[in-house]
């Protein structure tokens, strides 16, 4: 008998973070949680034949005793008892930055799917919020499972670099406020050699507006994981200024360097919290106070960030994987 079917599908509609969160949960459950039968559905992409048919097909034969769904792309269909995780509701904070389709998906999938689960998981408390504020879901059924870092951070030399930078890693999306912190950035004195790097493709408009004399953005690609890593390890501080998050693996993982970690109050990870320096999302002001503290004392940062580093390397990946069999568990046991 099959205990768990993973939908274990990596779709081009999924972000970086949730990709590592399906291929995370795959790689380690067979060993924090060998009691478990678990089992691999699905294929294809999302919004077609293959989701709305094939994968219902696929889950009858399996039969299994509990459905994981790891976003809210799922068949419209659902006969067997499930969990599901919300990673975020950014597109119903924000529905300005996102098109009437987005808003058209969760009023006819996402909303449903997740009133009709007999659990949700998700990385940090505040998702717990917006679940019961725009989806109508009951907060008793909800679980806080934090996610997990890459170990390649922990032994990563830090990269050189011709002066000290600041770091920031992940999309250019409207809601991840990438402007806040390059007109942060740009307001430093000129006589403050700071570069700031950035993950994703090189966009020149933004280098032709925000520049600093002395100084240099860079737009660094996609970078592969020990590039990252060494990135990481060789920032000033890890900068994030996104109005929300589901949770950000990389201040996790910039944490977990013993890098600072800077972010709006709307993003940190709860753990990661209590070892970062916060400023409200949005507010470029207090974001350059920041950055003019850091820069005047880099060394104090650092005792600060190292306070957090050994209580945040036991969010590992494997730590998150046992935390998702312990909610199984609570389903299949009921």
């Amino acid at each position: 008998m099959i205990d768990v079917a993973l939908d274990a599908r990596i779709t081009a509609r999924m972000s970086m973070g949730t990709r590592a969160y399906v291929s995370e949960l795959l790689a380690r459950l067979p060993s924090v949680a060998p009691e478990l039968t678990i089992a691999r559905a699905g294929r294809g992409g999302n919004f077609g034949i293959s989701e709305q048919l094939e994968l219902p097909r696929e889950l009858a034969r399996l039969a299994p005793r509990l459905v994981h769904y790891p976003t809210t792309f799922a068949p419209l269909v659902r006969r067997q008892p499930y969990v599901v995780t919300i990673h975020d509701l950014i597109h119903l904070r924000y529905p300005d930055l996102f098109g009437r389709p987005t808003a058209l998906h969760y009023a006819l999938v996402g909303g449903p799917l997740a009133r009709g689960a007999a659990r949700l998981l998700m990385g940090d408390p505040r998702t717990i919020e917006d679940c019961v504020r725009f989806l109508g879901v009951p907060r008793e059924r909800c679980r806080v499972v934090p996610l997990g870092y890459d170990p390649a951070v922990l032994d990563a030399e830090p990269a050189r670099a011709a002066r000290p930078y600041l770091f920031y890693a992940g999309n250019h999306r409207p809601h991840k406020d990438l402007a806040v912190l390059l007109a942060a950035w740009s307001a430093l004195d000129a006589a403050v050699p700071l570069d700031l790097l950035v993950s994703g493709p090189d966009e020149p408009a933004l280098r032709a507006r925000y520049g600093r004399a002395g100084s240099e953005l860079r737009f660094l690609g996609m970078l592969a994981t020990p590039d990252l890593a060494r990135t990481y390890r060789g920032a000033l501080a890890y900068v994030h200024p996104a109005r929300c998050e589901g949770f950000g693996i990389p201040m996790l993982e910039a944490a977990v360097a013993g890098t600072p970690v800077i972010a709006s109050d709307g993003a940190v990870p709860a753990p990661v919290a209590p070892y970062a320096a916060l400023f409200p999302a949005g507010d470029v002001g207090r974001l350059v106070d920041l950055l003019l503290t850091l820069v005047a004392d880099p060394a104090a940062a650092r005792r600060r960030a190292a306070e957090g580093v050994r209580t945040l390397r036991a969010y590992t990946w494997d730590r998150f994987a046992a935390s998702t069999a312990a909610v199984y568990h609570e389903v299949l046991d009921d």
